[in-house]
Formats: C-alpha cells, sequence, structure tokens
C-alpha cells in the first residue's frame, strides 16, 4: 500500500498538524512518499522516515491558490499508483481538498481521528454528535484522508534519511480568477498557549465574569497558563488570543486543567494531545470526562477554594 502525504507550509515553517498527519502515516507501516512546496521544508523532511520526497518548483505554488494546488497535486497523484492520500485537517486543507476530490473522483473521509491497516483494507474512523459517536469507514478506492490536530504525537515520528526529487510542474492552464491577498495575521503581542507546559482553562462552568479572578488565582499557584474554551471568548471575558479549539490555539502541555468545559468536540480538537488532562465538571456526561486521566465530578466553586487552600499550605 503506497500513501502520499502532502506538508503544507506557513512561511517556509512546516505546519505542526502536518507532522501529526505524517505521524498517523507512518503508524500504517507502509511506503510514504511526502510532497512539499518549500525548500528549506524539504530539506527538513528528509530527517524523517520517509520513502521519497518530492519537492514541487513552481512559483504559482510560492502562496496558497486552490486552483494551482489542485492541478499540481491531481498531476502528481497521476503519475504514480497512490491507494491514500494524507492531509492535516487545516483550513486550507478544507478549502481546496473537496476540489481535489472532485477532480479525482475519489472520497474524500475528513477530519479523522484514526487510521487503521485491517489486512491491506484501511479502516478510517471519524467522530459524529459532538464526539459522542465514533464512525469507521471503510472505502472501495482510492481516498483523501484529512488527520485531525491532537490525534497523533509528533514525538513518535520516527527519525530517518529520504532523497528529495525535484519536480516542476506547469500550472499556466489555470484561469486567473483568485486573487491572492495578504495573510491574516493574530495582532502583535497576543499569548502563545503552544509553549505552556501546563494549561488551566475555564469554561462555561465558571458561571459568571465576577468569578475568573479565582481562577486566576489557582492559575499563578500551579505557575500554569490560563486558557478559556469559546464561550469564554465570544462573552468578552477573555481576549481570543487565550481560546483553545478549533478556532483557537491547539495546545499540548504536560498538564490539560479544565474547569467548567463541557468538551465539545470543538474544543477537544484544540487540547486532546496533551499528556494528561484533568476536568471539574459537575455533569457526569460531560465529554470532556471520555478523554480524561482524571475527573472530578462536581462544582468547582466549591472545590477550587479548597484547592487553593491545600496548595498553600504546602
Amino acid at each position: 500500500m503506497n500513501t502520499l502525504i502532502f506538508i503544507q507550509t506557513n512561511d517556509n515553517q512546516i505546519n505542526r498538524m502536518s507532522l501529526e498527519a505524517l505521524a498517523c502515516a507512518q503508524n500504517l507501516n507502509c511506503p510514504i512518499t511526502a510532497i512539499v512546496f518549500d525548500e528549506k521544508a524539504a530539506e527538513e523532511l528528509s530527517n524523517y522516515k520517509l520513502n521519497e520526497i518530492i519537492m514541487v518548483k513552481n512559483s504559482n505554488l510560492g502562496d496558497y491558490n486552490p486552483l494551482h494546488y489542485t492541478l499540481t497535486l491531481s498531476k502528481i497523484i497521476a503519475d504514480d499508483d497512490f491507494d491514500v492520500i494524507f492531509f492535516a485537517h487545516t483550513y486550507e486543507a478544507r478549502d481546496w481538498v473537496p476540489r481535489l476530490s472532485a477532480k479525482l473522483d475519489y472520497p474524500f473521509i475528513s477530519d479523522c481521528i484514526q487510521i487503521k491497516d485491517d489486512s491491506g483494507i484501511l479502516c478510517y474512523t471519524r467522530q459524529s454528535y459532538q464526539g459522542k459517536l465514533n464512525n469507521d469507514i471503510i472505502a472501495n478506492s482510492k481516498a483523501l484522508c484529512s488527520i485531525q490536530s491532537g490525534c497523533y504525537k509528533i514525538d513518535a515520528l520516527e527519525k530517518g534519511q529520504a532523497n528529495i526529487r525535484t519536480v516542476e510542474i506547469d500550472t499556466n492552464e489555470v484561469p486567473n480568477i483568485i486573487n491572492t491577498e495578504e495573510k491574516f495575521k493574530e495582532q502583535q503581542g497576543g499569548v502563545d498557549l503552544t509553549a505552556a507546559e501546563v494549561i488551566l482553562s475555564i469554561g462555561r462552568g465558571i458561571g459568571k465574569e465576577e468569578n475568573i479572578p479565582l481562577a486566576e488565582e489557582l492559575q499563578k499557584l500551579m505557575n500554569a497558563e490560563l486558557g478559556a474554551s469559546r464561550p469564554i471568548v465570544d462573552y468578552g471575558w477573555l481576549p481570543h488570543d487565550r481560546q483553545i479549539g478549533s478556532s483557537g490555539q491547539v495546545v499540548n502541555p504536560k498538564l490539560y486543567f479544565s474547569l467548567g468545559i463541557s468538551g465539545a468536540i470543538q474544543h477537544q480538537v484544540g487540547m486532546k494531545g496533551s499528556n494528561h488532562i484533568m476536568a471539574i465538571n459537575k455533569d457526569s456526561n460531560a465529554p470532556i470526562f471520555e478523554i480524561a486521566d482524571y475527573a472530578v465530578i462536581g462544582d468547582l466553586l466549591e472545590i477550587i477554594p479548597k484547592l487553593i487552600e491545600k496548595i498553600k499550605e504546602n
């Protein structure tokens, strides 16, 4: 079984989620070819266990354009016999990979949390109903597949040596109907939660804005960074750079301590790769408990003061 993985880059840096998708592909123990549009990224990839790296040279690929990306991949795939093509489940992939799926007439199985090889037949697992149900999908043909963030760890990547093959693809036939503008950038001075070893994150269960200082006191005692679920940010209680989830930051701390977060799939995307997860919630059926290593069912407004008191005693 031959696999191809598209490696997305941003400002000459490999997208972290692409490396997680590569870890998924390596887990299948089959030949892997990587395709990338950046020379610096190709050099970095050569240090991983891959059969080959295809570096595509084309000035039209310097900036993201779904039409140029689609035509390039379709030509590469037409020249080789790949059974499955992996992508990271990024915003860009969600934009252009469906176009590639339609062009190739391959199914696109998106946002997968696991891929299993059952005697040469791949089983793709994805979630529905906000993570309450896992669905196993078997494709009867070649397929495109995107991997959800946080499902595979970069630490698990196997090192190696891979050769780089440079190819040139002509995409001048692409109609000039999309104008590329400057990429959106977060405001300067934002908080980078991806570097935090301990994160204490608050959700709707905090009750009201006036209770946030209680969580902040615990956060400081734990020497942690403060995170939040989307409702807290939508209420305006904390800035967007504190948001964790599919529309916020993706984090992998040593400890993720959630307070009053139900744990919808959109939030889990941003934190389920954490080494250890601790959660406090009054709802015993909260989805966060399905991935938590330590679960406390109770009122956080009663538990946090006692926890603060115990920490101060020590």
